[in-house]
Order: structure tokens, then sequence, then C-alpha cells
């Protein structure tokens, strides 16, 4: 049954243009923001004290997160309507002459794309299977605990050359992808257990960064490449990124390389947060894993290893 329901909703949803996938996406945040306090008073706490704003401030900042992450959660309906029309008619290209110089890098080499829960990454996968030269590309994502729902949520993220990989199945397929020169796309700004983390600062606290996409593009020899897709007026779409990283010019050991990749991509992220703060997902507990010994956000030491 549940199956049914959700295959019926997807149906619905993919048939409803951008207009109305936006409107409905700003209604769900906006229920969202009245039906969960906890998160509310989670996002506007975190902007007061990571971007310095006051109380009033914060909370509109807070509301508008709470719309542009409705928005973020619907356009997974629109993940396999990303064209050449959706190009032409709604993308901006930030810098246009680096993004020619990025593509030209890109060919023929591995490349770790960044990206984080901020604008429109939903809709991200689409454009990767357009604008990138490689012939083998992948993202990397979280399976919901619902697997009737992950299902159908898996098969609209799929492209044609883009395929959807499962975070706790990740390595030897990401390692093999790279390996044949490949693109495999992270979301890297989610809190992650301490095992996988290094601590880094991130808006001027530090944060339980994951090591992962590191030890994989350096392993792979990689470019490693932040990229962003976000909102505009007008139901237009910026896409915003930074020039890559060749892992291969990082001096030091493995331990040293390895932070340093996970410093870019969180230093990119964060610039990104900074440039559109309500655009980030700030209702997630992002500085929630502290490093050994530290007072964790409930008030009591960190012995937990969830992220």
């Amino acid at each position: 049954m549940r199956t049914i329901l959700y295959e019926t909703l997807a149906a619905l949803g993919q048939h409803a243009d951008f207009r109305h996938v936006q409107v409905m996406g700003a209604g769900l945040g906006r229920l969202i923001w009245a039906l969960v306090p906890s998160r509310r008073r989670l996002a506007t706490t975190a902007i007061m004290e990571r971007l310095g704003l006051d109380p009033a401030q914060a909370r509109a900042a807070a509301r508008n997160s709470f719309l542009h992450n409705g928005r973020s959660f619907l356009e997974i309906l629109l993940c396999r309507r990303i064209d050449w029309r959706f190009v032409r008619d709604r993308l901006i290209i930030d810098d246009p002459e680096l993004f020619r110089e990025t593509l030209d890098k890109l060919r023929g080499r591995p490349c770790v794309a960044a990206t984080a829960h901020l604008g429109a990454w939903e809709l991200i996968s689409g454009l990767l299977h357009l604008i990138t030269p490689q012939e083998h590309k992948q993202v990397i994502v979280k399976a919901t605990h619902d697997q009737y729902l992950y299902s159908v949520i898996r098969r609209m993220r799929s492209q044609p050359t883009v395929r959807v990989v499962e975070h706790e199945q990740a390595v030897p397929k990401v390692l093999r992808n790279l390996k044949q020169n490949g693109l495999s796309g992270f979301l890297v700004d989610h809190n992650c257990r301490r095992e996988e983390a290094v601590f880094l600062p991130f808006l001027g606290r530090e944060a339980a960064v994951n090591i992962g996409p590191a030890l994989l593009a350096l392993r792979a020899k990689a470019l490693v490449w932040p990229a962003f897709l976000v909102r505009e007026p007008s139901d237009k779409f910026r896409l915003v990124f930074e020039a890559p990283l060749d892992v291969q010019s990082i001096p030091g050991d493995r331990h040293e390389k390895v932070e340093a990749i996970a410093r870019f991509y969180t230093q990119a992220v964060e610039r990104m947060v900074r440039r559109y703060p309500e655009q980030w997902f700030w209702m997630h507990r992002r500085w929630k894993t502290r490093p050994e010994g530290e007072e964790n956000e409930a008030g009591g030491y960190d012995s937990s290893t969830e992220g």
C-alpha cells in the first residue's frame, strides 16, 4: 500500500511545473516551521551564534531557510526534468570563463564534486548529467529508513549517466568510478560520527567534517571541485563553483593531505553559507558531534559515535 501511495505522489509531482513545485515546497517549509518548534529554535539559535545576528534577524533568516528547505525537499520531483531547456531558460553560470576552464581541467581526470545542503541541491545530479565531461558519474547519498520511499527517491534522483550510490556501500564503488576517470558527488556539510571525522573550524566553531571524500580523492589522485546550485528570483538558478583543487599538488604526509582536502571543501561551504545564509539547512544539528571529552550541545559529554 505504501509503495502505491509513494508512486502515485511521485507521478503527480513529476507532472507539476517548476513554479508549482516551488510554491508547494514553500508551503511545506511553512508547515515544518509551524509544527516543529524544536527545529525552529535550533535554526534560530545557530544563526544567532554563527552569524552574529540579533534574535529578530535570526528568526527571520531561519524562517526563510525553512521555506528554501521545503523547496529543496520537493525538488527531487524535478530531478529527471533537468534538460537543455532548463539550462537555457533557468540556469545562470556564475563565472562562464572559469566554468569553461574548469570543464577543460575535468576532462580525462577523476573528480570528487563537493556540495552542500544549500539551495537546490537535489537538482545537481541532473546538471552533472548534462554539463560535466566524465562518462561515469555517481552521487553518494544516505538511504532513508523507509525502503519503499527510498526506492522511489532513488529512481527519481537517477539520471542516464548518473548512478545513485548508498553511503554505506560507497567506498569500493567510488574508487572504481574514480579509477575510470569518473566523477563522484558528495554532500560534505552534514554532521558525522567521530571516527569518520576531522575537527575543523566551520562558521566560527569546530565541527566534525567527514574525511571520506578527502580520503577517496587522495587515493584516486582526483580533482576536488566545490559546486553549488542556488536559487535566484523568477524561478532561476545560479551555478556557483570554485576552481578545483588537484590533490596531487598538496604537500605533507597522508594525514596532512587529507586534512588539507577536508579543509578546502569545508571552507568552500562556509563561504557559500555566508553568501546565501537563508538557503542553508540550519535545522540540522551540524555541531552535534564534539571532539573527545568536550561538552556536547545537550549539556553532557559526547561519548556517542552517532552523527
